[in-house]
Parts: C-alpha cells; sequence; structure tokens
C-alpha cells in the first residue's frame, strides 16, 4: 500500500489543511448501488428547496478560493471541485452520474461542502505527495489519455514522481488513476484548507462516505492527514467493521 504525504512547504502554506482518507479494498463498483443513487438524489431535492445552497462566501468554498490564489490560481476561472460540483447542482437541479463509487463521493461533497475526490490504488506507485508544481512534472487529463500538461510553477497538486495526479490540488483528477467501474481498491479524499472550515466537517463527511461504500467493499478504513501528521500508510488505517459505519 502506498504512503500519503505532504510537503514541508504545503505544510507551512497551510497549516490547517486536513485530509480525511477513506480506503475501500475488495471494491465491486460493477453494479448500481442504491444508497449511492438515494444519496444524489436527495441532493437534488434539497438543492430544489433551498436546503443546499451555493455560494463564493460560503468559507466552505471562500477559504479554497484564497488558498487557490495563494499557489497563483484564478478560482473564477478554474474552480476547486466542490465550488464547480455546487454551483452546478445549484444551478442546474442535477448531479452527474459517473459510476457507484464516484458517485458516492460526489454525493458526499455537496452534502457537507468539502472537496473530495479518489484514486485507483492499483494505480498508484509507493509514495504520492501533495506537494508544489516542478518544472518536470506532467498530467493526463481525465478523459483525454492523449493529451500532456505541464502545471504552473508552485501550483500544489497530488503527485507520484512526476505524475501528476491531480491539477489545482483538486480542480481535476488524472485518467490513469480515475476510480473505473472495474476498480477493486480505492482511496477517497475528504479536504479542507482552512480553519474557517470545522475540522468536524470533513470528519464527518468521511464517516458518511464510508457508509455509502461498505456495504460494496470487504474492507473499509481511515485514517486522517494534517500538517502535523503528514504521513499516513494507507495500508495501516484503522480498519472500520459494517456495522460501526455511520
Amino acid at each position: 500500500m502506498p504512503t500519503l504525504t505532504v510537503h514541508p512547504d504545503v505544510r507551512a502554506r497551510f497549516p490547517e489543511l486536513r485530509v480525511e482518507l477513506v480506503v475501500a479494498t475488495g471494491l465491486d463498483n460493477t453494479g448500481h448501488w442504491p444508497e449511492a443513487e438515494s444519496a444524489l438524489a436527495a441532493a437534488e431535492a434539497d438543492a430544489g428547496t433551498g436546503a443546499i445552497t451555493w455560494s463564493e462566501e460560503d468559507p466552505a468554498i471562500a477559504s479554497w478560493h484564497a488558498a487557490y490564489r495563494a499557489f497563483g490560481t484564478n478560482p473564477r476561472r478554474i474552480r476547486p471541485s466542490v465550488d464547480a460540483l455546487l454551483r452546478r447542482l445549484v444551478r442546474q437541479g442535477r448531479l452527474p452520474r459517473v459510476n457507484s463509487a464516484v458517485d458516492a463521493y460526489n454525493a458526499t461533497s455537496v452534502r457537507f461542502a468539502v472537496p473530495a475526490g479518489a484514486f485507483d490504488l492499483d494505480r498508484l506507485d509507493a509514495h504520492v505527495e501533495i506537494r508544489p508544481a516542478t518544472a518536470d512534472d506532467r498530467f493526463t487529463p481525465l478523459g483525454e489519455p492523449d493529451e500532456r500538461e505541464v502545471p504552473g510553477a508552485g501550483e500544489v497538486l497530488y503527485a507520484q514522481g512526476t505524475e501528476v495526479l491531480t491539477r489545482h490540488w483538486n480542480h481535476r483528477d488524472a485518467h490513469r488513476t480515475r476510480v473505473r467501474e472495474d476498480t477493486v481498491s480505492a482511496v477517497f479524499m475528504l479536504e479542507r484548507v482552512s480553519a474557517d472550515v470545522p475540522a468536524e466537517r470533513p470528519a464527518e463527511a468521511a464517516a458518511h462516505l464510508a457508509a455509502l461504500l461498505a456495504p460494496h467493499a470487504a474492507s473499509v478504513t481511515r485514517a486522517t492527514l494534517t500538517a502535523a501528521a503528514p504521513e499516513v500508510r494507507l495500508g495501516a488505517t484503522a480498519a472500520i467493521t459494517r456495522n460501526a459505519v455511520r
């Protein structure tokens, strides 16, 4: 299992960052998950009644806009994932359907207003790092397997070696490490970047996502990555039994 770490520069610039990790192994992502569809439908209904809203002044959005600006990205041109997803939900009244695991984390993201993403564990190397971009980095965007992008200097991203796994921290995922219908092991990330968002928010989101995953996985485990505890070995995460998931 890989190790996930936070680069010292990122820890210094964003000391309140928190990444809740949910690891699912023995995952069956080939069919329909009624729990994921119900979560999407509930979010769409709540957006229709105003129970779920979107505003750039919401600390859940504003904190990520501030982070993006800090590493040189215009967040109104290149939006943080939670911003883009909530904005789409509120304006269109509907969320995309991709596959059940992706649908589960999208529903969780809008429910708790936290960025959510995932990687296929079988496509990760030994070491993944949240770090500033370097000149050697290359990114292949989701859905564009023949494209190669060069991230901007200082841009924060997830990477393994020079292979970039996300652009602009959580704006867009890479094609190769995406969660697909044949994915059997995955790590999910639920993030905050500022104390303007309570630490309980991503933790509650992780518990919600774990509950959606548990009926369709042999094992669901959790861990937390912070600036003060900047390394997690994904194979050593704390186990959760199905009965304990809430």
